[in-house]
């Protein structure tokens, strides 16, 4: 089974925020991921857009049928950490870590993924 794949790396987000969205389209047709991504309202989300654009536009080239396309996987991974110092006082340095994430996107012909219900009990 073909599968079409695009990837972004050192975009300067931390990989905890990123993967919040991420999580709104794993499992979800391209299509609907897409939509998803233009009404959520997080920083995150339009470059995540332009990567699953990316990976359509890969599997068009691979002439992979566009009807049935699922993300298959979304993996956020983290990358280089830029040091930065900030005085403070007494001659001391603050460090600042500035966090990057690498994102890693794969698209397979298939059905998408039924999100399972949470069947939480409430005690009284």
């Amino acid at each position: 089974m073909a599968e079409a794949k695009a990837t972004l790396s050192d975009y300067r987000q931390s990989p905890r925020k990123v993967r919040v969205v991420a999580d709104m389209v794993r499992g979800q047709k391209v299509e609907d991921a897409l939509v998803t991504l233009s009404f959520v309202p997080k920083r995150a989300a339009a470059p995540l857009q332009k990567l699953l654009a990316s990976a359509l536009a890969n599997a068009k080239n691979l002439e992979l049928s566009l009807d049935n396309l699922v993300v298959k996987e979304i993996r956020v991974d983290g990358g280089k950490i830029l040091y930065r110092r900030l005085p403070m006082s007494r001659g001391r340095a603050f460090v600042l870590r500035k966090r990057t994430a690498h994102v890693n996107v794969i698209l397979a012909e298939g059905a998408p993924k039924k999100e399972k219900k949470s069947s939480k009990k409430i005690s009284k």
